[in-house]
């Protein structure tokens, strides 16, 4: 496999900016009493990092209408 520094770079930022981003959340809005998620600081992270990768993928259309 060939590693493009580009590619790489467009898949792991989001990843670690959205994880960083739900620790901020567990932080800043994050609740005391029992919620599942906002509750703990490692599941608010790994959940942002989730929705981060998700993100960083590109759809099935943007890759059809890029070799048009």
């Amino acid at each position: 496999m060939n590693f493009n520094t580009k590619t790489l770079i467009r898949r792991i930022l989001p990843i670690l900016v959205c994880g960083l981003l739900g620790y901020v959340y567990y932080y800043l809005i994050g609740c005391n009493n029992g919620c599942p998620i906002q509750s703990n600081p490692y599941a608010s992270t790994i959940y942002g990092a989730v929705i981060g990768a998700i993100l960083s993928f590109p759809s099935r259309d943007s890759k059809n209408n890029s070799k048009n």
